[in-house]
């Protein structure tokens, strides 16, 4: 089988390997697993691979480079009509050549595939939307079009598209599912935590507006002067970083607040297995792994009421739903940390839940859907 994949992602070229951004190559590499040939359309990076990027383990890639785009500037919407007609005959041939088209959702490259991938409704395709299927939140028009485009049964023909939660109204064609990151030989037993020690929250994602890192400091620093013995450790990187490390250094925020940039996936595992909770104020989410990979080791989550979020954390039962009014969160969290019972079965509650969805279960659930 020849399986084209579709993407915005930035893929670098190093020593003749394809990287890309670990947990988006980490689930490709169980899709690739099951076919001969790949056919991969992407933009093509220069940046230098950091700890966050993993290479494909397929042995028979076809890359073929396209340039991205954007329609933010008025520079920008007139370079996009020049490259649009070239990208889109790159995505026709490939889907040409392909017995199974796949897409990757929402991103400019997601919507011109969604409108090439209608030359070709015999073939099988799926599509992975990544983002928030809810459709009464407020998305770009790109992306409202691109939903629109997978769920009309006319356009779209033999398709399967895969989005994170269960949403009333759907389409036939969309199939409720999920992420993972965990197998299931590693489920090791959970490090016991009390709210008598220090209480650790982490924060994992990349730091830019959108995922809010600045609330995170912001609770844990409000807790910080109430009297709390807490620490919060910040992982990731971003355009947003040198603004954080300002305000850290200028409010003497150091000795209880650090940024620890991207680091490989066993060091924060490690921290998720000493932390009491995982945050991700984020304003826009599909199905957030920092908050279901904390859940796993026993972190109770702090996250906002996004996408498939308040089912992940059980309408307030295996975690906070933060409100981002910072008077009401931390009253929230005041109330758990004075409740140690009521933490511990948040703990439990959180981890047995987020150990149903390994990659084992995620790899059956692929297998189904390309070899039947």
């Amino acid at each position: 089988m020849t399986f084209a994949i579709i993407t915005h992602v930035p893929h670098i070229l190093e020593q003749n390997r394809y990287y890309a951004y670990a947990p988006y190559v980490r689930e490709m590499n169980i899709w690739t697993k099951y076919v001969e040939n790949v056919v991969l359309i992407a933009p093509i990076s220069k940046a230098k691979k950091s700890p966050i990027d993993l290479n494909y383990d397929h042995q028979n890639i076809d890359f073929v480079a396209i340039e991205s785009f954007d329609v933010l500037s008025i520079l920008g919407i007139f370079k996009t009509i020049f490259k649009i007609p070239q990208i889109c005959w790159n995505l026709y041939s490939a889907m040409q050549k392909a017995d199974h088209i796949h897409l990757r959702c929402p991103g400019n490259i997601g919507l011109l595939g969604c409108l090439v991938q209608i030359l070709f409704p015999k073939k099988p395709k799926t599509a992975k939307y990544a983002g928030n299927w809810d459709p009464n939140s407020k998305q770009p028009l790109s992306y409202r079009l691109q939903k629109w485009i997978l769920s009309n049964s006319f356009l779209t023909r033999n398709m399967q598209v895969l989005v994170y939660g269960e949403w009333e109204g759907s389409a036939k064609n969309i199939k409720p599912f999920f992420t993972a990151t965990y197998h299931e030989l590693d489920k090791s037993p959970i490090i016991p935590r009390d709210l008598q020690a220090q209480i650790r929250f982490i924060f994992v994602g990349t730091v830019v507006a959108g995922k809010n890192p600045w609330y995170a400091i912001q609770l844990v620093e409000t807790l910080y002067k109430k009297g709390y013995d807490v620490v919060l450790d910040v992982y990731g990187d971003g355009i947003e970083r040198s603004k954080l490390e300002d305000y850290i250094d200028q409010n003497a925020l150091e000795n209880f607040i650090s940024l620890k940039g991207n680091q490989h996936q066993e060091t924060v595992k490690k921290q998720y297995q000493t932390s009491h909770f995982v945050i991700l104020p984020s304003e826009s989410e599909g199905w957030p792994k920092a908050i279901a990979e904390g859940m796993f080791w026993g972190c109770v989550p702090l996250a906002t009421k996004v996408s498939c979020v308040p089912f992940m954390l059980d309408y307030g039962g295996r975690g906070i739903l933060l409100e981002t009014d910072l008077e009401h969160d931390v009253h929230q969290l005041e109330t758990l940390l004075s409740n140690e019972i009521l933490y511990k079965r948040m703990s439990q509650n959180a981890s047995d839940w987020s150990r149903n969805y390994t990659l084992d279960v995620f790899e059956k659930e692929i297998k189904k859907m390309l070899v039947s």
